[in-house]
């Protein structure tokens, strides 16, 4: 499969969950931003992440989406770059 990249984002209410989740997520996206993640993946690989996320969340307290980014090179960002503008190229 090839990979591609995806932005993903979540809102979760409990302090131990929101924890538990960033960390699950900087083992294989970059933060963005506070909850905001983009992640070069194959589909097989997002899944697999969104199973680990779904075991960690209270799906009626908390929100995680996921989108695929179709041109992750034409972002465009206003103000000061939390990270880096090559950090985008992950792969």
């Amino acid at each position: 499969m090839t990979p591609a990249t995806y932005l993903l984002c979540y809102d979760i209410r409990d302090p131990r969950r929101l924890n538990r989740v960033f960390r699950a997520c900087c083992k294989v996206a970059v933060p963005y931003q506070y909850s905001v993640f983009v992640l070069t993946a194959t589909r097989d690989e997002l899944d697999a992440l969104v199973r680990h996320i779904a075991r960690l969340i209270d799906e009626n307290e908390d929100d995680v989406r996921v989108y695929r980014l179709h041109a992750p090179q034409s972002i465009q960002r206003l103000g000061e770059a939390v990270l880096p503008h090559e950090i985008v190229a992950l792969r």
